[in-house]
C-alpha cells in the first residue's frame, strides 16, 4: 500500500484532523541509515509527525524542520518536510541499542531529556522557531505539548511504528487532531472524552487501519468530512551540484589541501546517506570557483 496523508474536518469545522500511513517511508529511512529498532521507531515517529505537519504549510516552497536534541544515546534527530508530503530525516546515532524497559523498547531512554524545536521557513527574512522542552521523550506527547505551548492550538497527537522480527518496518502511521478557535466548550468536553476512550495508535496500526479508518474511529460520529489525500514519501533534495556548492563554501585554503593530497574525496548526505565522489579535476574546478 502506498504512503499517504488524509486531511479532514469535523463538527462543522470545530476540529481539523490529519492521519498518515507511512510504512514505506520509515522503511526507506531505516534501510538508508542502517537503523536499529530503537532508531527506526524514534525517527519513524518523528517522520510521521513531521510529514503531517508539513502539509499544514501553505506554500509549496515552505519548509518545516523538527529537531529533537536530547541527552540520550540516540543523539539529535532532525526531520524536514514540506507541503507536498515530501519528508526526510536523520538521527545522530542510528544504531543505538538499549535493553527493554518494562518489556517495551525504551524510546524515552534513548532520546533522554532535552528540547524540541520546530523551525518554519516560509520565505520571510527570519524563520519562525518554536522551542519546547521534551515532556516524555516519546515524541507524540512532545509534539502535543509543542502545539499547546508554542502555537496555542490544543491538539492530540498519536504516532506509532511497529517492527517485524527481521528489523524491517511492519506498520507506521499516526494522527493529529486539533481544536479550531471556534470550538464550543460543549464540543471540547466531548472531544476530550472521546480522545481518552480511543484505542492506542499501536492498536489501530496492528489492526491495519487506513488513515481514513483511524479518523473514522476517532471522529466518525462528529460529521467527519475528508477534505483530501496527499501522497507522502522519503525524498531528499540533495544532488551532486548542491553538494559541490557546499564543498566550495569551505574555501580555497581547505580545497587546496584536498588537491594537494591528490586523492578523490567522498561526501555523504546526512539525510539520505547518498555518497558523492569528486575527482581531483573536479576539486580543482571547485577551487577556481571559490571566492575566498
Amino acid at each position: 500500500m502506498k504512503d499517504y496523508i488524509v486531511r479532514a474536518t469535523a463538527a462543522g469545522g470545530q476540529v481539523r484532523a490529519f492521519a498518515i500511513t507511512c510504512k514505506n517511508t520509515v522503511e526507506e529511512a531505516r534501510s538508508r541509515h542502517n537503523m536499529s529498532p530503537i532508531g527506526t521507531i524514534a525517527l519513524g515517529r518523528l517522520l510521521a509527525g513531521g510529514a503531517m505537519m508539513g502539509t499544514m504549510m501553505k506554500n509549496d516552497d515552505d519548509v518545516l524542520t523538527i529537531q529533537i536534541k536530547g541527552n540520550g544515546p540516540i543523539g539529535a534527530m532532525t526531520v524536514t518536510a514540506n507541503a507536498k508530503g515530501e519528508v526526510k530525516g536523520m538521527v545522530a546515532n542510528p544504531e543505538v541499542m538499549l535493553p527493554l524497559k518494562d518489556g517495551k523498547i525504551d524510546i524515552a531512554g534513548a532520546v533522554g531529556i532535552g528540547v524540541l524545536s520546530v523551525i518554519k521557513d516560509i520565505g520571510l527574512r527570519e524563520p519562525y522557531i518554536g522551542d519546547t522542552i521534551l515532556i516524555t521523550s516519546e515524541i507524540a506527547e512532545d509534539l502535543t505539548y509543542y502545539f499547546a505551548t508554542s502555537e496555542q492550538v490544543p491538539s492530540s497527537v498519536g504516532l506509532g511504528v511497529l517492527m517485524n522480527n527481521d528489523n524491517t518496518v511492519r506498520e507506521a502511521g499516526g494522527f493529529i487532531i486539533q481544536l479550531m478557535p471556534n470550538a464550543s466548550e460543549e464540543f471540547i468536553d466531548k472531544l476530550e472524552e472521546r480522545i481518552k476512550s480511543v484505542k492506542s495508535i499501536t492498536y489501530m496500526l496492528e489492526e491495519g487501519m487506513s488513515p481514513e479508518q483511524i479518523l473514522e474511529h476517532i471522529l466518525g460520529d462528529m460529521d467527519l468530512e475528508i477534505l483530501d489525500t496527499i501522497d507522502t514519501g522519503f525524498k531528499c533534495n540533495c544532488s551532486k551540484e548542491r553538494v559541490s556548492k557546499a564543498v566550495i563554501s569551505i574555501g580555497r585554503e581547505e580545497l587546496s589541501k584536498m588537491i594537494a593530497d591528490n586523492k578523490p574525496i567522498e561526501v555523504n548526505c546526512h539525510f539520505c546517506n547518498t555518497h558523492y565522489n569528486f575527482t581531483i579535476d573536479e576539486l580543482q574546478d571547485m577551487y577556481n570557483k571559490a571566492t575566498h
